[in-house]
């Protein structure tokens, strides 16, 4: 467990900046943190001025360094504002460019997408943003491959989450990158938060109510979570809700925005990936329990859904000892 890392996060807060992602990025990288054995960041907060404002003038930020600290940076997180539409100030976007070229990583929280897509460091890359300004996003940035469905992108090193909260989901998952599956267990336990929200920002995306209230999917959703070792099918799924398959279809499509296999196999490899961070090693165990069947299936799914296969998933990931 850390002492004192040498690894330095240092967060551009610049005028107009959001205090609730300034809040995240504090509380995940910069606090002591005993039950784990101290910091498990150097964390720095600068700022191009003496005194920034914060958004909408709740209060004013003082006391930081300059932005000459963004060049010792190994994570540069940087500026989110509302006003997507106001350009960032040239030395920002210049200390950005610096830290990208000398291989820093790069977050963006929420609306910091578009300053790293102003920087000019997201072209050919993938990326999120909020769902609400992702056509924007799309019409000024048509170079960056924009995923507007998912609460955060790792893109190696450059890194975005979707809304506010989401900057937690990915604090998280970078905090799991680093220090792996037990320390972001504790962290997230510190926090009273999911360690793995399931889904993407599609679940919140503004829709109308529904008129028909019984046809919600959450208790089939439920019934199949508790399932997934076994031989579910879309044909159970559509019984155990009582309507055709192609109603089933229609009602993921609109509710969830996916397919209900789709959906079924993205269960099943968050499960999987449960089971592989705890310490289970035989995936043959894990492909039976998860309902994935064999542990080739279980590798060719996990390769796709996560960019990892299982024996590297649990090298990265697992609280467990290597072998």
């Amino acid at each position: 467990m850390p002492q004192e890392s040498s690894h330095r996060v240092v967060v551009i807060v610049d005028e107009n900046s959001n205090p609730f992602e300034l809040g995240c990025a504090t509380e995940i990288f910069g606090l002591h943190r005993p039950e784990i054995g101290g910091h498990l960041y150097d964390f720095r907060l600068c700022s191009p001025d003496p005194h920034t404002t914060m958004r909408d003038g709740f209060f004013t930020l003082t006391g930081v360094t300059g932005l000459h600290a963004t060049d010792t940076a190994d994570t540069l997180i940087v500026p989110n504002r509302p006003d997507v539409a106001t350009p960032r100030r040239p030395e920002v976007l210049d200390a950005i460019r610096r830290a990208h070229t000398r291989g820093a990583r790069l977050v963006g929280f929420c609306s910091g997408a578009f300053t790293l897509a102003e920087a000019g460091v997201l072209d050919g890359r993938r990326a999120t943003a909020h769902w609400q300004w992702a056509d924007d996003f799309r019409t000024r940035f048509p170079a960056v491959q924009l995923e507007p469905d998912v609460l955060f992108v790792d893109d190696g090193d450059i890194l975005t989450s979707a809304g506010s909260a989401a900057a937690l989901d990915l604090g998280l998952h970078l905090v799991r990158r680093d220090h792996g599956a037990e320390i972001a267990n504790a962290v997230s336990r510190r926090l009273v938060f999911a360690a793995h929200r399931d889904g993407g920002q599609r679940q919140f995306v503004e829709r109308p109510v529904p008129d028909v209230p019984d046809e919600s999917l959450a208790p089939v959703l439920a019934w199949a979570q508790q399932r997934l070792d076994t031989a579910l099918t879309v044909a159970h799924l559509a019984a155990q809700a009582a309507v055709s398959p192609a109603t089933l279809h229609r009602r993921f499509q609109a509710q969830l925005g996916t397919t209900p296999l789709a959906w079924l196999t993205g269960e099943r490899i968050t499960l999987a990936r449960r089971l592989i961070e705890l310490g289970e090693a035989r995936f043959d165990i894990v492909a039976r329990r998860t309902g994935l069947g064999t542990a080739a299936n279980l590798r060719a799914l996990m390769r796709r859904e996560t960019g990892l296969t299982p024996s590297a998933y649990r090298r990265r990931f697992s609280s467990a000892p290597a072998e």
